[in-house]
């Protein structure tokens, strides 16, 4: 019986070479549905922790006069740990500044290489990004007390405050329980039925070989079985090239809405949502193929 199994799984595995036009439209359309859903959940995820958690911030962007004392600035830094409702911070020295500019404007060299002359000056201050959570009460006031914290510290320049976020992640954090879950939910019925149907339409061309089977006495199981298989594998193979896919372009954008007053770095997917855009397409073919041969 292990051994007649094993034979059918690997009759299951030979048929892809079958039909091959079917099974790269089949294929194909598999990957579209779960790329374009992990898309859907990749915005998604990202409003809910930029927004949900981040944006419930107020975010204070620093920058300091060319030719300030880098020692005494980095003295400065260390300290903004100790101030109340502190979250983290992004620094940059000069160089670091200057090297992320360079980056977001020559995208193939990484580097201001194409501009000497920028490259020569090194025009850029250094910069500090201070995350802070502020008050229930009277934030108005801590916010502008803050600020002026900021400006007055020795060699600063200008000081840019983003006070919106608080408002924008509260108003979040209230509509997202009706709006996360039950998007998900209905993300991953959606992606259950596409891929069902796709996988079961492109099975009607061997309906006739599982018709010769059923007239020769062959075991509904027997003929379902390596159906399954080839199933399970095309939902595998599909949902693994949509999260290539994925992964790629959230490698390039991921930080393409991360500047001033936005600060929003797009998060990939959890390891749930992952798992999940795996698995459901593999059940789903194996149980669309086995519904695919009548009883």
């Amino acid at each position: 019986m292990t051994r007649t199994l094993f034979r059918l799984f690997l009759q299951g595995v030979r048929d892809f070479s079958l039909n091959p036009l079917a099974q790269l439209f089949a294929f194909s359309a598999v990957t579209l549905v779960v790329f374009l859903s992990g898309l859907f959940l990749l915005v998604l995820v990202t409003l809910n922790h930029q927004l949900g958690t981040h944006q419930g911030e107020t975010a204070f962007q620093v920058y300091w006069k060319q030719g300030a004392a880098q020692k005494e600035i980095e003295e400065q830094w260390s300290n903004f740990r100790n101030m109340p409702g502190f979250s983290q911070v992004k620094t940059y020295t000069p160089d670091q500044a200057f090297a992320e500019l360079g980056k977001r404007l020559d995208r193939e060299r990484g580097d201001l290489s194409a501009f000497p002359l920028v490259a020569a000056q090194k025009p850029l201050p250094a910069t500090a990004l201070i995350y802070f959570e502020p008050p229930d009460k009277d934030e108005q006031r801590w916010l502008v007390e803050t600020e002026l914290f900021f400006s007055e510290l020795p060699g600063v320049e200008r000081v840019i405050a983003t006070p919106l976020r608080g408002e924008l992640g509260q108003a979040w954090r209230k509509a997202s329980h009706y709006i996360m879950w039950p998007s998900v939910g209905l993300l991953g019925l959606v992606l259950a039925l596409v891929v069902g149907n796709t996988i079961r339409l492109a099975l009607v061309a061997r309906a006739h070989e599982v018709e010769i089977l059923q007239m020769v006495g062959a075991y509904n199981w027997y003929i379902r079985f390596p159906l399954v298989v080839g199933g399970v594998l095309q939902g595998l193979a599909g949902s693994l090239l949509a999260l290539a896919f994925l992964g790629f372009l959230h490698s390039q954008v991921k930080d393409a809405l991360n500047f001033p007053p936005l600060l929003l770095e797009i998060q990939f997917l959890p390891l749930l949502y992952c798992f999940g855009l795996v698995i459901i397409p593999m059940l789903v073919g194996g149980l669309a193929s086995y519904l695919a041969v009548k009883a």
